[in-house]
């Protein structure tokens, strides 16, 4: 087996690779992972100066976005439209304002201001992405999952059908043999609430005790301006990482059954009351919490 071990987009890296792989190619295939990770974090970071991004937040005008951006520019459209504006990339605006902005300083900036409606600011017909205004988008619902997916297109071309890969958390996992994925308590990090047997597919959670300042976390409604204070923590499987991240994000402020009857997953949620919820397919041993 090889394993690669790194940081990127603000995150901790693990992939494992369950056959071996000479040293040589080990290093062929880090660095087509790494560059695919470079052009993906260049064209849709917002915390780099040189993305595409962080240009569009400073002019108007059309932007040519990679042919990757298809099925994300979907999926958040359709999203917006199903969670009535609440789950958008044009987020980022309010996000930043709220203090998690480039330089991480944690500390909100006056007054925030409710999103931008999409029609508003954007226009898309693929491959041009038409800005209106200039606006600070944000791809954190989903962006992570959506990498991970690539990723995993990169190690499938260089002819590995087996592989985990595990971004801060999100998992995809490929092969015959499962792996037991722990559920992290959201009020003890060196805990877990419940065990996952992931196989073939993704895992993603989402909770706000990682990155939590003041009255906020990194998750908050474009238009009451506040975090979600209902659900401590949600998990959600799919086939794929970009659908498994998405739903994560959309299950705080929407029920499931909101979602279902256009995406196919399982989920399992914590109640601020320490409940749980989940959906009958999501095979978890939970514990007693």
């Amino acid at each position: 087996m090889s394993q690669f071990n790194f940081e990127a987009i603000g995150t901790s890296w693990r992939i494992d690779i369950f056959r071996k792989l000479s040293e040589k190619e080990e290093m062929d295939l880090l660095a087509k992972v790494m560059a695919r990770i470079e052009a993906f974090d260049k064209a849709y970071s917002r915390f780099r100066p040189d993305s595409q991004v962080t240009k569009m937040s400073k002019e108007k005008g059309e932007f040519v976005l990679p042919a990757d951006a298809k099925p994300l520019m979907a999926l958040y459209r359709d999203l917006y439209d199903r969670t009535g504006g609440l789950v958008t990339p044009l987020i980022g605006n309010l996000i930043s304002d709220a203090g998690y902005d480039t330089e991480y300083s944690l500390r909100p900036k006056g007054e925030l201001k409710p999103s931008v409606p999409w029609d508003e600011a954007l226009e898309y017909d693929h491959p041009v992405l038409t800005i209106k205004k200039p606006v600070l988008l944000d791809f954190g619902a989903a962006g992570k999952g959506y990498l991970i997916d690539l990723v995993g297109e990169v190690l499938k071309a260089a002819g590995t059908a087996a592989y985990c890969i595990d971004a801060g958390g999100d998992i995809l996992q490929k092969g015959l043999t499962p792996i037991r994925v722990g559920l992290e308590d959201p009020e003890d990090t060196e805990k877990v609430v419940g065990v996952y047997p992931l196989k073939n597919g993704s895992i993603c959670g989402s909770a706000g005790n990682r990155r939590a300042w003041g009255n906020f976390t990194h998750i908050i409604n474009p238009k009451t301006l506040e975090s979600p204070r209902g659900i401590s923590a949600v998990w959600v499987t799919a086939k794929k990482a970009l659908i498994a991240d998405a739903i994560a994000t959309c299950l705080f402020f929407v029920p499931a059954d909101t979602l279902s009857d256009a995406y196919d997953f399982e989920y399992a949620l914590i109640h601020a009351d320490r409940s749980i919820e989940r959906s009958a397919g999501f095979n978890a041993e939970m514990f007693v919490i």
